[in-house]
């Protein structure tokens, strides 16, 4: 491996690491607010990496994505137990503890864009290390946030229109998580072989949307 190329891959770890490590305890906190403490008591509410890193998710899918100059980058972690049984109230619950994954990497790549003083005026070659690691983060981050949305189950777009669902409209959706991954998978990577575009085009446009507000906000 070159050094350029070693270099560039420094600057995702770190992003990537504090990501997906806070995203997931941010789950585990929120659920304790709402009476369970499974998390607790399996040590999941830790700024712990070693806790919630997935070598597939975390790494090798994400650092695939990299390498392959994929205009989308996604990845996920460990998921945090959480019995949704002991929330109370059970769907205002799920709705806060679902929705605390994805707040967390907004405020994140919200502060990583605050921290980028000048951006705006300093070109790519002289940007500092820790210039494209929060440029990384930023855009980690509202990946993140922005595939976790989706309203698939078990990802946290799915959680909270489960929580919205009643009755048997609900139990019936909550009966698709077992074919969820399955789902995603087919829309990220075989829609595309076959030509169909459109969801990652729409994943791209709330993505490069996101981001480029965040900077306008934070005065880049």
């Amino acid at each position: 491996m070159e050094v350029s190329t070693f270099i560039t891959a420094t600057t995702w770890i770190l992003p990537v690491i504090l990501a997906v490590t806070l995203h997931e305890a941010a789950h585990g906190w929120m659920a304790e607010r709402f009476g369970d403490n499974t998390a607790r008591l399996l040590g999941r509410i830790t700024f712990n990496p070693l806790k919630h890193i997935d070598r597939v998710g975390t790494i090798l899918l994400p650092g695939l994505l990299v390498l392959t100059n994929s205009p989308v980058l996604f990845g996920y972690a460990k998921p945090v137990p959480v019995n949704f049984q002991n929330l109370q109230p059970q769907r205002l619950g799920m709705l806060c503890v679902a929705f605390a994954g994805p707040a967390t990497n907004i405020l994140l790549a919200l502060a990583s864009a605050l921290l980028l003083i000048n951006y705006g005026t300093t070109t790519v070659a002289n940007l500092s290390w820790w210039q494209h690691n929060l440029i990384n983060s930023l855009s980690i981050n509202i990946a993140l946030a922005v595939f976790n949305m989706i309203p698939i189950l078990p990802l946290d777009g799915g959680r909270v229109l489960r929580a919205v669902l009643t009755g048997e409209v609900g139990n019936k959706y909550a009966s698709t998580e077992r074919y969820g991954m399955l789902i995603v998978i087919g829309m990220i990577f075989i829609l595309p072989m076959l030509g169909l575009n459109f969801v990652m085009d729409m994943l791209l446009f709330i993505n490069k949307f996101l981001i480029n507000n965040i900077l306008y906000i934070s005065g880049n």
